[in-house]
């Protein structure tokens, strides 16, 4: 072939960028464009990392030096399947690599999760982390809130409600963040999980950064330090689950610090119902369990019901289906024999679509298990280019695509585009004595990347 293999990969993030970067280096001739719904690039990390953890949105390095290779291109401010079909995708180029990631919060099936002051953990990690699709107010008048869910997300939504706003001031949160924490009212962090400490989902890094805020108390009820046998097996089998019953039993037995806030760990406690008056949450009821020998639970028909007046469900991210592209409904994923897009009607795959991400596994796994999906990914499509079985686009040239965008007047972001809203938001940030602050306004964050459109 004379020309480049044109590839689209949708969605900017971590999983997106990887799987553009494996493309490039592979040895083949090969262009991507990489399509963002927003206006910014990086997915998770911008909008899913909690702020305060400088440490993991180091990564932003990494995948900024894939973004500058120049076979690489960012269109943003683009949804596909709205501003773009993919059957007109198909017209453009050769392959195309959906990795869309997840935003939305999983079902908590119990009675009550529909309550006024039941939320979904994604809405309020959207929110912390200004993402402009998510509210910018939050209602912060609870003293004393539920976290159901034993991973990392639910230590964060716990962390952040815990600190003080203070505390999170010197991070990029935007200015209306940092006034709804100042005014929060919550004084006590109960997190909830239905199994024991060897079970939990906690990295043992993140465990550990819960204590290191002299604001926090976090105490663990030494009645809840339990193993059976196959939970014995798991602590010799990984150091990680390990490391972290380690840590749970060292916050079990220590004397109390005197910090201002209290943040509890709980386990076996299996979430049963979120008790409501008036429509608003006054409780949580929940069942106690005992481990069965194997690793799982079994509930003792003891209850307890906890005295909180807002509970976030922390039980996972739930992908959108993307219009045109198959979607398995009920595990949330875009069907896949590993990386082609399968059809579930005939069971074959979709030719010219892939799939790498969350989109295609479901949201588990940490950034890093990114890399590893997007190579079985990227393989796959390699291979079927090879074999000759993509069919060529009709507008190939790199041009053609860019000259549809400005026909249908989408103010496409770019990543030179990128650069100018980094600084804005730098800028914003040094005026504070802190490193960034984040735009929020999808508008704003168009014009600060392109003042040369007229939004």
């Amino acid at each position: 072939m004379s020309r480049p293999l044109r590839v689209a990969v949708v969605g900017a993030g971590p999983a997106g960028i990887y799987a553009s970067d494996l493309l490039v280096k592979s040895g083949e001739d090969v262009t991507v464009d990489l399509f963002e719904r927003m206006p910014a690039p990086f997915g998770l990390i911008r909008y899913g990392v909690a702020p305060d953890h400088p440490r993991i949105k180091g990564i932003i390095k990494s995948l900024h030096a894939v973004l500058d290779k120049p076979e690489i291109r960012l269109l943003g401010n683009i949804e596909i399947g709205k501003d773009l079909t993919v059957d007109e995708m198909r017209d453009y180029y050769d392959a195309i690599v959906f990795s869309t990631g997840a935003t939305g919060d999983r079902e908590l099936r119990i009675p009550g999760s529909d309550l006024d002051g039941s939320f979904g953990a994604g809405e309020f990690v959207g929110f912390y982390d200004g993402n402009p699709d998510f509210a910018r107010d939050w209602d912060l008048s609870a003293e004393k809130v539920g976290v159901i869910g034993v991973g990392n997300v639910a230590l964060d939504v716990a962390r952040i409600l815990a600190k003080t706003a203070d505390e999170l001031k010197v991070t990029e949160i935007p200015d209306n963040v940092y006034e709804n924490l100042a005014r929060s009212a919550v004084k006590e962090v109960h997190v909830f999980g239905r199994r024991g400490p060897a079970q939990a989902k906690f990295t043992p890094l993140e465990l550990k950064e819960l204590d290191h805020s002299e604001n926090i108390e976090v105490i663990v009820d030494p009645e809840d330090i339990d193993y059976d046998e196959a939970s014995e097996n798991a602590r010799r089998e990984s150091k990680s689950v390990d490391l972290v019953c380690q840590t749970l039993e060292g916050y079990a037995i220590r004397e109390p610090k005197g910090a201002r806030n209290k943040l509890f760990l709980h386990f076996f406690e299996s979430p049963a119902e979120i008790v409501g008056e008036d429509g608003k949450v006054v409780g949580l009821k929940t069942e106690r369990t005992e481990l069965d020998g194997t690793g799982n639970v079994r509930g003792t028909g003891e209850f307890t019901t906890w005295d909180v007046q807002a509970v976030y469900r922390a039980v996972g991210y739930r992908s959108e289906a993307v219009e045109g592209v198959p979607f398995d409904d009920e595990s949330a994923v875009i069907p896949n024999d590993g990386g082609r897009v399968i059809d579930p009607a005939t069971e074959a795959p979709v030719k010219g679509l892939y799939a790498t991400g969350w989109i295609k596994r479901g949201p588990v796994g940490l950034i890093g298990n990114t890399k590893s999906d997007a190579k079985d990914t990227t393989t796959m499509l390699l291979e079927d280019f090879a074999a000759g079985l993509l069919d060529a686009p009709a507008h190939p040239a790199p041009e053609a695509i860019l000259e549809l965008l400005h026909e249908r007047e989408i103010a496409v972001t770019t990543w030179d585009g990128w650069y100018n809203l980094d600084a804005a938001e730098r800028a914003l940030g040094e005026a504070d004595g802190r490193e960034r602050k984040k735009i929020v306004e999808w508008d704003q964050m168009i014009i600060s990347s392109h003042p040369e459109y007229e939004i």
